[in-house]
């Protein structure tokens, strides 16, 4: 039996770029990933550029992505990525809710932590989606600062963030957990040699 949708989830829906289930690349262990269609920031280099478009996509409701996560077997978290995860608040704070407690919750974004605690201040989505989620890589792709040997960032402009700790804080603050960050808390990976 399906878990009971939150009332203010009725009638949302959202627009999804993709959907991929086992994923290793956004995030620690296996996960769901979500990726939505829309993103007003297309920073050159972007690894997806499909999803820039506000229009296309699926149209789906939350629950019916809730449903697709529920049906993995081994994921034990979700990441949402895009386009922009902040552009589709509402619907995205929608389906956290119906995932927590049962997955650890990452968001990739283009606006800082610091840009979308000063949106959240009038756009009520926002703050739901920041309470929502776990960990947070923020800032917009930089093509001259990219680094392959980044732990599940593109750009070393981005920061992965304890989402619940600076929201307490009032200020960003770096994840401490080793699965994000790396057992030498450098962030990195360390490169295979010869």
């Amino acid at each position: 039996m399906a878990e009971p949708e939150p009332s203010a989830a009725k009638g949302r829906t959202l627009r999804l770029a993709g959907f991929d289930r086992d994923g290793i690349a956004d995030g620690p262990g296996l996960r769901c990933v979500v990726f939505v269609q829309g993103c007003p920031h297309h920073c050159p280099g972007c690894q997806n550029p499909q999803t820039w478009p506000f229009e296309g996509g699926e149209e789906v409701t939350p629950a019916q992505v809730r449903d697709r996560i529920f049906d993995t077997v081994l994921d034990t978290g979700v990441t949402f990525s895009g386009g922009e995860p902040f552009a589709q608040a509402d619907a995205l704070a929608d389906l956290a809710e119906m995932l927590r407690p049962r997955y650890d919750i990452a968001v990739y974004t283009g606006y800082t932590f610091e840009a979308l605690l000063e949106r959240g201040k009038t756009d009520a989505g926002v703050m739901r989606l920041l309470r929502s989620v776990d960990v947070m890589v923020d800032g917009p792709f930089v093509r001259n600062r990219a680094d392959r040997l980044l732990l599940f960032r593109g750009s070393s402009n981005q920061r992965i963030i304890d989402v619940p700790a600076s929201l307490a804080a009032g200020a960003a603050r770096w994840t401490q957990d080793p699965a994000w960050i790396g057992e030498n808390g450098e962030a990195r990976v360390e490169p295979v040699s010869a």
